[in-house]
């Protein structure tokens, strides 16, 4: 079990709870969603409270963070779009936090379930929806007949527009769900070599160096996509709201 790469990725209770049948249950997912709203926010918190003229490191870490996300807010949806920075900026830590927990030992990642991507991507969706008809009514359904279309074209662009607004959702989740759990099983994968060949003496331990380089580097490059998933995440959020700002662009 210790080398089964999928092993982590399990559901376990901690507390069974159990309400009119339904399953209620604090799992494993849970507690580590709970530390990681609790590590980002401790985090911003503390290295906020002071608000040093000249920053140290920890404030230095968390204007970077907001300036970055900041930027590509502005830059995707403009100056309009900044009234949904708090939610960006909490997408982007949420998830960033959560990628790097799962990067160690017996931690949990809460991002290899598709139920979690999928939950987080249908907020942004059901917020562009919900703030684009507020904002304009039914002319918000202008953005799927692209300006400068042909009226002849609009029968057969108009459902291509619809059905690639609808798989959003989907596109987001998935992305973000396979490159952490393609990563993790990869990176379980060559660990589990290192043992196994280590195990089978002189020449096992001399033969596991090659998947000892490639656990180091692979690990190395989780933490990369790690940060680069946060990233892709957060810059379609940001495109994806400017839809519901400016539907005719």
């Amino acid at each position: 079990m210790a080398n089964d790469p999928i092993h982590q990725f399990q559901i376990q209770k901690i507390f069974p709870i159990e309400v009119g049948g339904v399953d209620f249950s604090f799992t494993n997912s849970s507690l580590f969603m709970v530390a990681t709203v609790a590590a980002a926010s401790a985090f911003l918190i503390h290295s906020s409270s002071n608000r040093g003229l000249v920053p140290n490191r920890l404030q230095s870490i968390s204007e970077m963070a907001y300036e970055f996300v900041a930027g590509m807010l502005r830059s995707s949806a403009g100056t309009e779009g900044m009234r949904f920075f708090p939610m960006v900026f909490s997408l982007f830590m949420f998830v960033l936090v959560a990628n790097l927990f799962g990067m160690f030992p017996y931690f949990f990642t809460v991002t290899s379930h598709i139920i979690v991507t999928f939950a987080l991507a249908m907020l942004v969706i059901l917020t562009v929806t919900i703030y684009g008809f507020m904002r304009h009514g039914m002319h918000f359904l202008h953005l799927f007949v692209p300006s400068g279309v042909p009226a002849a074209l609009i029968p057969i662009v108009a459902p291509i527009e619809v059905i690639s607004f609808l798989s959003r959702p989907i596109s987001l989740s998935v992305r973000l769900f396979a490159n952490m759990l393609a990563g993790h099983i990869t990176l379980k994968v060559f660990a589990g070599f290192v043992v196994s060949m280590s195990a089978m003496g002189a020449v096992g331990i001399f033969g596991a160096v090659l998947p000892l380089g490639m656990t180091v580097a692979l690990t190395a490059l989780e933490f990369l996509v790690a940060f680069l998933q946060a990233y892709v995440f957060t810059v379609l959020t940001c495109m994806y709201l400017n839809d519901a700002i400016h539907p005719s662009h």
